[in-house]
């Protein structure tokens, strides 16, 4: 992605957004962290959150200020939006937190009053205490979902680019579907995946490839290993497609052979508490309900104890290793579901001790009526021969 992606009049409502809400939290300056708030300002698609980077926002009309790593100054320059860019390290190290704080210094910041993003994966402790050791008292709150909660309401632009990711993944499915058979092993199934996606526009998408099969099915985000099928398998494959970066994901189950009556009989159970979700997602659903309609329904197949993670969460841009913004659909989750809104429908269950497990994953938009499924390849078991 690029600041090319999207009209400056879009990108100018999104930093209104954000100085709205930071003037209704009585915010000075946000320093954003996460690479997805970067991203959504200013169209970076840069890399420095490997090791630091932030950007400054300031309540006030002024320029976007961003601090990254020496290397990736001119793309910042180049191809985002933002008005001043200030490197560090290079060919040499150099303390990041040292250089924001002459950074702060110069803008005027200490002394304000701050909210700081902490994101996971994207801070490191280190700096995170060097920050509030520069910012001291001015920091008056962790702002880590002030602008996530902006981003999860999608643009018509930003639905386009969904919607081309959404048919992406079902190529890739495709692809899957169409070499899946014993004796080729799950890398070799993966890297099919892969070019596929590549070759028709997809970009890298955030999180790997999620393939197992025999007895590695009960791994609920296993990656793909050198094993080969066999006839008789069970097994299921997740991965995401992105279009400039937005993401789409997509998880089916598959087996070699006719599945046994237990495969086919998980497949139904999750098959059936996804389209209980989809059921009730609409504009103004509490992220609780589509979680325990699905609850109810793994409940009852005496499954409790094998949902082992969330029933689904909101997706977004994606920089390694998520695609995943901040609303969950899970039992004390705060928010509520607005149209404009696309969240993942994989409501789980995983069975260490019989060593199966099932989950199929689907992307709906949330709007003012209900749930429109992205995807268009069906939900039902993968069989070959």
């Amino acid at each position: 992605m690029s600041k090319h992606d999207f009209t400056a009049a879009e990108f100018a409502g999104r930093l209104s957004s954000v100085r709205e809400a930071m003037a209704a939290r009585g915010l000075d300056w946000l320093v954003a962290v996460h690479p997805a708030s970067i991203h959504w300002l200013t169209g970076s698609d840069a890399k420095s959150y490997q090791e630091f980077q932030c950007l400054l926002v300031g309540a006030r009309d002024g320029p976007l200020v961003v601090l990254t790593r020496q290397g990736e100054v001119h793309e910042f320059e180049t191809d985002a939006l933002v008005g001043e860019v200030q490197g560090y390290g290079g060919g040499e190290n150099e303390d990041p937190v040292a250089a924001f704080a002459g950074m702060a210094r110069r803008h005027g910041m200490l002394g304000r009053r701050v909210g700081l993003e902490v994101p996971a994966y994207y801070l490191h402790p280190h700096h995170y205490l060097g920050l509030r050791a520069v910012i001291g008292d001015a920091l008056v709150t962790e702002a880590t979902e002030l602008i996530a909660g902006l981003k999860l309401v999608k643009s018509p632009a930003e639905i386009d680019y969904i919607r081309r990711a959404a048919a992406l993944a079902d190529l890739g499915m495709e692809r899957f579907a169409g070499e899946l058979a014993a004796g080729l092993s799950e890398l070799a199934l993966a890297g099919g995946i892969h070019e596929t996606l590549l070759r028709n526009g997809s970009g890298i998408a955030a999180s790997p490839i999620n393939l197992v099969s025999g007895p590695r099915s009960a791994y609920s985000h296993g990656a793909p290993t050198a094993r080969r099928l066999e006839h008789g398998d069970f097994g299921n494959i997740e991965f995401g497609a992105t279009f400039n970066r937005y993401t789409a994901t997509i998880g089916r189950n598959f087996a070699l052979g006719t599945p046994t009556p237990r495969m086919a009989e998980l497949h139904d159970i999750v098959l059936r508490a996804s389209d209980a979700m989809i059921a009730v997602i609409r504009d103004g659903v509490p992220a609780t309900v589509p979680h325990q309609a699905a609850r109810a329904v793994i409940g009852e197949a005496g499954l409790e104890a094998c949902r082992v993670h969330t029933s689904g969460y909101a997706l977004g841009p994606g920089f390694p290793p998520s695609w995943a913004e901040p609303l969950h659909m899970i039992g004390d989750s705060p928010h509520m579901l607005k149209a404009g809104m696309v969240v993942t429908i994989e409501p789980p269950v995983y069975i260490g001790a019989e060593g199966l497990g099932a989950r199929i994953i689907d992307n709906v938009l949330v709007t003012t009526t209900g749930a429109q499924v992205l995807s268009r390849t069906p939900r039902d078991i993968i069989v070959a021969g």
